[in-house]
């Protein structure tokens, strides 16, 4: 009979690492209800309880769970649990042609008004019932800055293979910190196994954040987040995969400034591929095809992974 496990960490790692003690073990088909830390290394109530840099909720040992195998996550609840957040002040500027880079304004705001020594971050304050986020300061004439919500996870993955032990902020094979604002409540996650027990980790909530993530940051905060896991036996995958009510999803996930984009698109669209030609019995050439005339490339970060969505309407 599967269980539910309230599980609260009191120490977060900022690496995905094998060596860290279980925070829990779990069954396939048992649910975690837990809470992540914001990319800060703070809580709900705004304690500090990790150093900086998207510390992870973790790690979840997957009973049964082998290399070769992998692992579906289906996020039942990725929920905003406090009213304030913060964004960077300035896109990154990666994002930007080198000659407008010459005229951009400065990165700095004001020192201490979101964190302590730093100058480079703005407010914003988060509605948690009315599901809205707003700027805080400075604010604009011409815009109020209020936008609907849309809480995500930025950081979901394993263990990778043998000793590699990558820190928290770029992404592989292994998830990481993908950064795309498809995984979210009603979401699945499919990764691979490297590891026994997978060791699966979660962190780095956005109550918002667009394509992307071109600030280089969403509207990072707290979560409450509810999440159960089944196993496959013997199904491996090249990299992550995500799927919503609507969209099948493979990501080609890179840390950022490794390789090119295009890159990330054509780990995508060939994993893409694969997925079509395996599960869903179409000939190769008709994939392609399918992925031709309906197939929808998402820049997940804008220096690193890419996304091809396919609409579950158009599958056979």
């Amino acid at each position: 009979m599967s269980e539910v496990h309230h599980v609260v960490a009191t120490t977060y790692y900022r690496t995905f690492s094998k060596s860290y003690p279980v925070l829990a073990h779990i069954a396939p088909g048992d649910t975690v209800v837990t809470k992540t830390l914001d990319s800060g290394g703070q809580d709900l109530n705004g304690d500090h309880l990790s150093e900086p840099g998207n510390p992870l909720t973790g790690p979840f040992y997957i009973e049964g769970a082998e290399p070769g195998d992998s692992i579906s996550v289906h996020l039942a609840k990725v929920r905003l649990n406090r009213d304030w957040g913060y964004t960077s002040y300035r896109l990154g500027l990666v994002a930007l042609t080198p000659e407008s880079i010459e005229t951009v304004y400065s990165s700095r705001l004001e020192m201490d008004l979101v964190r302590p020594n730093r100058d480079d971050m703005l407010p914003w304050d988060i509605d948690p019932e009315k599901k809205t986020v707003r700027a805080r300061n400075p604010q604009t004439e011409a815009h109020n800055l209020e936008f609907d919500a849309a809480p995500m996870l930025g950081c979901i993955g394993v263990v990778p293979a043998g000793d590699f032990t990558p820190t928290s902020g770029p992404s592989g094979p292994w998830g990481g910190n993908i950064d795309y604002n498809q995984i979210r409540e009603g979401s699945t996650v499919h990764l691979p196994v490297f590891q026994a027990g997978a060791l699966l980790y979660v962190g780095d909530g956005h109550a918002l954040q667009g394509d992307g993530e071109p600030l280089g940051s969403g509207i990072e905060t707290s979560m409450d987040v509810e999440f159960s896991v089944s196993l496959h036996r013997g199904r491996e995958l090249s990299g992550p995969r995500v799927e919503t009510d609507s969209h099948i999803i493979s990501v080609g996930s890179q840390p950022e400034f490794s390789s090119s984009l295009n890159r990330g698109l054509q780990m995508a669209t060939t994993d893409m591929v694969n997925w079509l030609v395996a599960n869903y019995d179409l000939e190769e050439w008709a994939a392609h095809q399918l992925i031709g005339m309906v197939g929808i490339y998402d820049v997940v970060t804008v220096a690193g992974s890419m996304a091809l969505r396919i609409p579950k309407a158009n599958l056979p």
